[in-house]
């Protein structure tokens, strides 16, 4: 009986290879592997409130919308290309254009308490809860 050892360092980098193959091949055509919703967005719960952090290189602060009502916030802008008009494309990976995104929190919110902080391209939007919406100690007599 012959016994043979398998390498999974071998399996992984022969997964790599196939991936990096299927990467390169015309199958993606004109995409990247990048696309998807933009602008990108993690959303988590500190305490009571909410913290989103939004990815948003290459913009100013002005051409950044943001907007909040009830449990929901807006999140809309351009992103213009940064090259000369007279250039010649020679590939165009990243996304440009006109972006409009709209988020939920599972709570209502005080829009008015919102904090919004903008820098190297990050924006970070700090989401109070609403005082009507948090939860209440009952007295038990």
């Amino acid at each position: 009986m012959l016994l043979t050892r398998s390498d999974p360092f071998r399996a992984l980098s022969e997964l790599q290879r196939a991936l990096d193959a299927y990467r390169l091949s015309d199958w993606l055509a004109g995409q990247t592997a990048a696309r998807g919703a933009f602008p990108p967005i993690n959303i988590f719960r500190q305490g009571d409130d909410y913290v989103a952090i939004i990815e948003l290189p290459g913009l100013d602060k002005e051409s950044i919308n943001v907007q909040a009502k009830d449990n929901f916030i807006r999140i809309s802008g351009e992103k213009k290309p940064n090259y000369p008009e007279e250039a010649s494309a020679h590939r165009l990976e990243r996304i440009f254009g006109r972006f409009d995104r709209t988020i939920s929190v599972p709570v209502k919110i005080n829009p008015d308490g919102i904090k919004a902080e903008y820098r190297d391209g990050i924006l970070a939007l700090f989401i109070p809860r609403a005082e009507e919406d948090k939860p209440r100690k009952v007295e038990i007599t």
